[in-house]
């Protein structure tokens, strides 16, 4: 099984009366790996995920997930995977240890707050491990879904958008959080429709659009897509998100002169 990868897509087909939303998808991920699909909203990236967690049955097509066929062995390959939706999927009334503990409980495992302990460490989430979710910030309710996710360490995790309305702070911890669980061998597929995010994480990246893979390659074979680049002197300007972030990750105190600061940081750009 090793050998094989961990998600085999070959001809899948999707439509809802006229509407045909997959049309003929094909596509590998290799174990321990992060697969980005890239696409606008209604590419068909939902769909498709669904699929593969057996919460859809395809029209055409086949797919295996973790060696197991998601027609014909759904058991299995919900036994293999973790899907996080759109929107964390956490309960605001209970602390973060007792939504951790919960599932751990749900899915018959020994020593449940063992378990919790281990993932609010592994998702720097100990020193807010007893607060009610309802008091956390965007980044954390993610974290906090994410180790959910996780809980009987699946092989197989599907990420659907998952940095949808966070902050450039919040964000950059969920790609942490990411780039984590790849190196621990589990094999990540993210969709999304942010660039940025298919750059930063993805070893290899597919673009869906109207319903098929257009291209799918490494970061770098789909830059030589394009022409050769031209070098150009061009003086670089501070992103508003680099602004905020140096801002608010400098821990200034109140009233320092943080306009000073970006300043000085726009004069050695």
């Amino acid at each position: 099984m090793t050998a094989q990868p961990a998600i085999r897509v070959q001809g899948v087909e999707k439509s809802y009366e006229q509407l045909h939303v997959l049309r003929g998808v094909d596509f590998e991920v290799e174990r321990g790996s992060i697969f980005a699909l890239l696409g606008s909203n209604g590419a068909g990236k939902t769909t498709l995920v669904k699929i593969l967690a057996t919460l859809l049955r395809a029209d055409a097509g086949t797919a295996t997930v973790h060696g197991f066929d998601v027609a014909t062995a759904a058991a299995n390959v919900r036994e293999s995977i973790s899907l996080t939706g759109q929107f964390a999927a956490v309960d605001e009334i209970l602390s973060g240890k007792e939504n951790l503990v919960l599932v751990a409980r749900l899915r018959h495992l020994a020593n449940p707050g063992a378990i919790a302990d281990e993932l609010l460490a592994r998702f720097l989430l100990t020193d807010a491990g007893d607060r009610k979710v309802g008091t956390y910030s965007g980044g954390m309710r993610r974290r906090l879904d994410i180790a959910m996710s996780l809980i009987g360490n699946p092989p197989v995790v599907f990420l659907d958008e998952p940095t949808t309305g966070l902050d450039p702070q919040a964000r950059n911890e969920v790609w942490q959080a990411v780039r984590d669980l790849a190196r621990g061998g589990t094999t990540v597929l993210l969709t999304t429709q942010y660039l940025e995010e298919a750059e930063q994480l993805a070893d290899r990246i597919a673009i869906l659009h109207e319903g098929r893979i257009i291209v799918d390659g490494t970061l770098a074979e789909l830059k030589q897509l394009l022409p050769p680049a031209k070098v150009e002197y061009v003086e670089k300007q501070p992103t508003l998100e680099e602004v905020f972030l140096s801002i608010v990750g400098a821990d200034a105190p109140a009233g320092a002169d943080t306009a000073g600061a970006v300043g000085a940081d726009r004069k050695e750009r």
